[in-house]
C-alpha cells in the first residue's frame, strides 16, 4: 500500500490555532518560526567547540551538525513551535549567598524537574497536533541536539543576551524552553510566523561583571569551563583548585548572571505550582547535606533536576562549600568524609579541611591517610594542601 503524502502546509489560521492550544495547555508564551537557523549561529557554535568551550560536554560535539540545523536532525522538519514556561522566583536568588553554613541551589532546580513538566505538556500539543492536521511531529526538552534559544528568538520568545541566555521583555531571564518541529509549514506566505525579537541590551554588562569566575570572554561568548552551572553541575571530576573560592556556597548551579538583568524587574513570580520553591531546599545545611548517602540522596532529591549529578559529585560541591563557609564547627563534617569511598569526595573533604583546620591538626589528618591513599587526584590534594597551595 502507496503511503498517503503528508501535507506541505496548513491552512492559515493552523499557526494561531497551536499557538491558543498552546496556551491553554499552560504554557506562558509560545511562538512559530521556519525549522531552520541562520548560518552565522552554526558558525557561532563550531568557533565555541574549537576553542574547547564546552569543556567535558562531548556530547555537543558528537551531534554539532544536527545542533545547527534542525534539518539535519529531522529532514522533513518544516516549522518549529517554540514555547516557554516562567520560573521566576519571588525573592533575589543571591540574597543568602553570604549565609555560609546554608547551601545555594539555582531557582531552577528548587523543586520538580523542568524536563518532566515541559515535556508531558509538549506531548499534549504534540499529540493535538499531530491529530488536528494530520502531520508528525517531534517534540524537545534538552533531549536532543536543538539549539533552543535560537530557534525562540527566531520565534520571538526573546533574544539571547550578553550572558547567552534568552531574555524576554515579559518574563526577563527566567524562562524554560521546548520545541516541537513538524512536517507541515505553519508559517505560510501570510506572515504566520512570528517576528524575530532584536537585542534590547544595549550597553548594560551587568551579567558579565557580576560573574564570580570571569566565565565570559566577551559579550555574547561563555567558557563553560569558568562557568559555575557547568562546574558544579556537568563536570565530573574535581573542581580546579583556581575556582573553588569563587563558588562560594553555591552547590549546584549559579544564578547570578541571570538575577542580575534589569529586564527583571518586569518578570513575574511562577504561575506553575511545581517551580514554587519546596522550603527544605531554599536554605539547606551544608552540615545536613554532606552526610547523605546514595540512598537519602535518592530520596531527598526524587523528582528533582538534583538527582541527575548523582549523590558523590553533589558531596564534592557541598565539601566546597564548607571550605568556603569559614565555619570552624563544620571541620568535623568535612573529617568524616576523608574515608568516603569515591575518590572525588576524598580529595573536596582534604580540600575543605585544609580551609577550616590549622596546620598541627591538618598534618594528623594526612598522616592517618596519605601512606594507604592510592588515587593520585586525592594524595595531590594532601601535597597541595600541606604545602599550603591556595
Amino acid at each position: 500500500m502507496t503511503k498517503a503524502p503528508r501535507p506541505a502546509s496548513a491552512d492559515e489560521n493552523a499557526a494561531a490555532a497551536v499557538r491558543a492550544k498552546a496556551r491553554a495547555l499552560g504554557f506562558d508564551d509560545v511562538g512559530v518560526t521556519a525549522a531552520r537557523l541562520a548560518p552565522e549561529i552554526a558558525a557561532r557554535l563550531q568557533g565555541f567547540l574549537a576553542a574547547g568551550r564546552h569543556g567535558t560536554m562531548t556530547w555537543m560535539e558528537e551531534r554539532a551538525a544536527a545542533r545547527g540545523a534542525p534539518q539535519r536532525l529531522w529532514p522533513d522538519a518544516r516549522s518549529a513551535v517554540v514555547v516557554a514556561m516562567n520560573y521566576g522566583p519571588d525573592v533575589d536568588p543571591m540574597a543568602k549567598l553570604d549565609q555560609k553554613s546554608i547551601g545555594n541551589i539555582s531557582v531552577y532546580a528548587q523543586n520538580k524537574d523542568y524536563h518532566d513538566i515541559l515535556k508531558k505538556r509538549l506531548k499534549r500539543l504534540g499529540r493535538w497536533t499531530a491529530a488536528t492536521y494530520d502531520c508528525a511531529i517531534k517534540v524537545f526538552v534538552d533531549t536532543a541536539p536543538v539549539m533552543e534559544k535560537p530557534l525562540a528568538n527566531a520565534a520571538g520568545l526573546g533574544w539571547q543576551g550578553k550572558h547567552t541566555n534568552l531574555v524576554s521583555r515579559r518574563y526577563g531571564s527566567w524562562l524554560f524552553l521546548g520545541v516541537m518541529l513538524t512536517e507541515i509549514d505553519l508559517t505560510g506566505d501570510g506572515g504566520a510566523a512570528d517576528a524575530p525579537v532584536g537585542d534590547h541590551c544595549g550597553a548594560c554588562r551587568r551579567c558579565l561583571d557580576v560573574c564570580p569566575t570571569n566565565a565570559f570572554p566577551a559579550p555574547y561568548q561563555l567558557d563553560a569551563r569558568r562557568c559555575i552551572s557547568y562546574l558544579t553541575i556537568e563536570h565530573k571530576g574535581p573542581i580546579e583548585r583556581q575556582f573553588r573560592k569563587a563558588i562560594g556556597n553555591r552547590i549546584y548551579g549559579c544564578d547570578d548572571c541571570l538575577a542580575v538583568c534589569p529586564w527583571n524587574k518586569f518578570a513575574a513570580r511562577a504561575r506553575e505550582q511545581a517551580f514554587h520553591p519546596r522550603e527544605a531546599l531554599t536554605a539547606p545545611l551544608l552540615s545536613a547535606l554532606a552526610q547523605l548517602g546514595d540512598a537519602q540522596f535518592r530520596e531527598t532529591f526524587a523528582g528533582s533536576p538534583i538527582k541527575r549529578i548523582k549523590r558523590d559529585r553533589f558531596v564534592r560541591n557541598v565539601l566546597i562549600a564548607i571550605g568556603n563557609s569559614g565555619e570552624r564547627d563544620l571541620v568535623r563534617t568535612a573529617e568524616a568524609l576523608l574515608d568516603d569511598p569515591d575518590p572525588v569526595v576524598r580529595g573536596a573533604a582534604v580540600w575543605a579541611c585544609a580551609q577550616l583546620s590549622g596546620a598541627a591538626q591538618l598534618e594528623a589528618l594526612a598522616a592517618e591517610r596519605r601512606h594507604r591513599e592510592e588515587d593520585k587526584d586525592v594524595l595531590e590534594e594532601w601535597r597541595a594542601a600541606l604545602a599550603g597551595d591556595e
